[in-house]
C-alpha cells in the first residue's frame, strides 16, 4: 500500500521502487539483467548452476504474505516474504525458516538506484548495512553474517528444523538518522492480522469467493495508503507484445481505473477506500475541473513527463523502457462518465455526503455540455488522430444521466430540463452516427467499420437495454471479429508492422478486461452457461498466486503487459458478482 516488490519463483526480488510505487527502482532486474539490481534468497547452488524455482509457493491464507518452499537433497526450507502495512517508509521483510533436514542458503543483494543506473555507497554502520545514493538510503538488517563481493552483499548460512533467519530492508531519506531497528516476527504477526481484519469486511460469499478475495486484496495493495490514490499497476514497460514497443508506465492513478476499482470495492463492502479515493479526487482536481486530466500522480501530481531509459534493454528485450506517461495530456471524454458513475455509486451505497463532490459533478457536466461533441483519444489512449469514439460519447451520456439523477434526488441544483435535453441529444447522436445498420453493430468511431470491445459496456452502463437488437448484434459482431481462437477478446484490430488505428505498429494480446466484459454481456442477454464457461476459462489464466496481468498472448499462451493489473482484477470481481446473482455457476 506504498510500493510493491515482485518475487520470482526462484526467490529473486527483481522489481522494487522505493519509497513509492512511482519512485525509481532499486531492483530493476525485471527490465534488464542482474546488473540492474536484484535480491535472491534461496537454497545455495553451484556457482554455474541456475537458481532453482521453488517447489511450492502460496499466499498465507487471505493475506499478502508469500510462502515459497524448496525441497532439496538435504532438506526442505521455506522463505516468507511480506511488506508490513505501516505509517513509516516501506520495508521488505524476508524470513528463512527451516522445515526439515539442514539446508544451505544464500542471500545475494545487489542494490542499484535510479532504475539500475547508480551504484550506491554500501558501508557498515555497526551491525547494519547501509546503501546510500543521493537522497536515498536503504538499510539491511539481519542476524546472518554478511560480506561484500563484486558490488553485491552476500550472506551464506544453514538452517535446520524450526530455525529462522530474518532479513529486512528499510528505506530512509539519506540525510536522516538511521531508521529504527525492524522487528520481523512482530511485523509478520501484525501483517497477518491486518489482512484478516480487512478481508472480514467483504460482503461477497458466493462460489468464486477465493478469486474475488484475491482480487480485492490486490486492489487494496495497489492503493497508496497515504493519499488514497490507486495505481493501475506497480510496474512500467512490461510489454503488451514480447519484443514490441507497446511498453508503458502504469504506476499512476488513472481516473478511469480508480473509479471502476472503487465501484468494485463499494459493491463488496469497502466504503473507507471509496471515501479516501473521493478525497484524493477532490484534491487532485482542486478548483480546476475544466482542466481535468485523465491521470495524476499518486499524490495528485499533474506533471508526468514521459522519457526512455536507454540503459535498460527491457523485459525479454522489449524496448523502449519508459517512465512517466505522455498520455496524461490527452483528451478522453469517457473519463467524465467513469468519475461521475463512481460518485453516483458512492451516493447510492450510503457514502456520507460531500457537498464539494456533488458540486464538482455538476461543474464537470457544465464543461461536458460544451465539449461532448469533440473528437478525443478515447479509452485506449490512441496516439493517432483524434476520433469521435462511440464509447466516449456513451460515457458522456452516462455522466449527464447520473448527474440528472443527482439533481432529481434534491442533492444539488442544476438546469434539469436543459440537461435532460442534452442527454437525449447525445443518445440520438450515438445511435445515428455510431451504429452500422447493415451489420447491426455499433462501431469504434463515427463513420468507421472497425469494432471495439469497449462497446460491450453499452448495456452495462444502461445506455440501451440488454435485449435491444443493436446490443445483441454488437455482442455477436465482437465475438466474430475480435475473438481469439480460445474465445478471449481483443480491444480492437491492430495492423502488425503498419501503424494501426492507435497510431502504433505491432500487435497485442487479448485484453483481459474486455474478455470479462464479454462474459458480463453474455449473462445479461441470457446466455449464462456460455458466460460462466468463459469466466472460468479466464480464471484459469491467473498465475499460481491468482494474479493477472493486462493481457493474454494467445500465440505464446502466457500473460503479457504490466502486472498485476487493476483493470483486470476489477472486472473479475464484477463478473463474479453478476454470475452469482444470476445463479449461473452450477455445481
Amino acid at each position: 500500500m506504498q510500493t510493491a516488490a515482485l518475487i520470482c519463483r526462484d526467490g529473486t526480488a527483481d522489481w522494487l521502487c522505493l519509497p513509492r510505487f512511482d519512485s525509481p527502482a532499486v531492483f530493476a532486474g525485471l527490465l534488464g539483467t542482474e546488473e540492474h539490481g536484484f535480491w535472491r534468497l534461496g537454497p545455495a547452488t553451484d556457482a554455474d548452476a541456475a537458481p532453482a524455482p521453488a517447489d511450492r509457493r502460496t499466499y498465507r491464507g487471505d493475506s499478502l504474505v508469500l510462502e515459497s518452499e524448496w525441497d532439496t537433497p538435504t532438506g526442505t526450507v521455506r522463505v516468507i516474504d511480506f511488506m508490513p502495512p505501516r505509517d513509516g517508509a516501506p520495508q521488505l521483510v524476508r524470513i528463512v525458516e527451516g522445515v526439515s533436514g539442514r539446508v544451505s542458503m544464500r542471500s545475494a543483494l545487489r542494490m542499484r538506484f535510479s532504475y539500475g543506473w547508480v551504484v550506491p555507497w554500501v558501508h557498515k554502520v555497526g551491525e547494519r548495512t547501509a546503501a546510500v545514493a543521493g537522497p536515498d538510503s536503504v538499510w539491511l538488517d539481519t542476524e546472518a553474517e554478511t560480506h561484500g563481493e563484486d558490488l553485491t552483499t552476500y550472506s551464506d548460512f544453514t538452517v535446520g528444523p524450526g530455525e529462522r533467519v530474518n532479513f529486512t530492508i528499510s528505506w530512509q531519506p539519506s540525510h536522516k538518522d538511521e531508521p529504527p531497528m525492524p522487528e520481523p516476527e512482530a511485523a509478520l504477526e501484525a501483517t497477518e492480522e491486518f489482512w484478516r481484519e480487512w478481508v472480514s469486511h467483504c460482503t461477497y460469499h458466493g462460489p468464486y469467493r477465493e478469486a474475488v478475495i484475491r482480487s480485492l486484496i490486490t486492489l487494496k495493495a495497489l492503493t497508496y495508503a497515504p493519499t488514497g490514490g490507486i495505481v493501475a499497476a506497480p510496474t512500467t514497460s512490461l510489454p503488451e507484445e514480447i519484443g514490441g514497443v507497446r511498453n508503458w508506465d502504469y504506476r499512476f492513478t488513472w481516473l478511469r481505473d480508480a473509479a471502476i476499482t472503487l465501484s468494485s470495492l463499494l459493491r463488496t463492502g469497502y466504503r473507507d477506500e471509496a471515501r479516501a479515493w473521493r478525497e484524493w479526487l477532490l484534491r487532485a482536481v482542486a478548483g480546476d475541473p475544466e482542466n481535468l486530466q485523465i491521470m495524476y500522480g499518486i499524490a495528485g501530481e499533474r506533471e508526468l513527463g514521459e522519457m526512455e531509459l536507454n540503459w535498460l534493454p527491457g523485459y525479454e528485450n522489449s524496448s523502449p523502457v519508459r517512465v512517466g506517461n505522455g498520455a496524461a495530456g490527452q483528451l478522453q471524454l469517457d473519463v467524465y462518465g467513469e468519475v461521475t458513475e463512481a460518485l453516483h455509486l458512492g451516493h447510492m451505497t450510503g457514502l456520507a455526503r460531500n457537498d464539494y463532490a456533488s458540486q464538482l459533478q455538476v461543474r464537470l457536466i457544465h464543461y461536458l455540455e460544451d465539449h461532448w461533441d469533440e473528437p478525443d483519444e478515447g479509452i485506449w489512449e490512441v496516439r493517432g488522430p483524434r476520433r469521435h469514439f462511440v464509447h466516449s460519447k456513451v460515457m458522456a451520456w452516462v455522466a449527464v444521466d447520473r448527474t440528472i439523477k443527482l439533481i432529481e434526488s434534491g442533492e444539488v441544483d442544476g438546469p434539469l430540463e436543459r440537461w435532460r435535453e442534452l442527454r437525449e441529444t447525445i443518445h440520438r447522436d450515438v445511435c445515428e452516427h455510431g451504429y452500422d445498420a447493415e451489420r447491426n453493430t455499433f462501431t469504434q468511431s463515427y463513420g468507421s467499420k472497425e469494432l471495439d470491445a469497449s462497446l460491450l459496456l453499452i448495456p452495462q452502463m444502461g445506455f440501451l437495454p440488454p435485449d435491444d437488437k443493436r446490443v445483441i448484434g454488437t455482442i455477436e459482431a465482437i465475438q466474430r471479429e475480435l475473438s481469439t481462437e480460445d474465445g478471449f477478446i481483443l480491444r480492437y484490430p491492430t495492423a502488425g508492422d503498419q501503424p494501426g488505428v492507435d497510431g502504433l505498429e505491432g500487435d497485442e494480446g487479448a485484453f483481459l478486461a474486455c474478455s470479462f466484459w464479454m462474459a458480463d454481456d453474455l449473462a445479461m442477454i441470457g446466455r449464462v452457461d456460455e458466460a460462466r464457461q468463459l469466466f472460468e476459462r479466464l480464471l484459469a489464466l491467473r498465475n499460481d498466486l491468482g494474479l493477472l496481468a493486462e493481457e493474454w498472448d494467445p500465440k505464446l499462451k502466457r500473460q503479457v503487459g504490466n502486472f498485476p493489473q487493476a483493470f483486470s482484477h476489477v472486472p473479475l470481481i464484477d463478473t463474479a458478482l453478476r454470475l452469482t446473482a444470476s445463479g449461473a455457476y452450477g455445481g
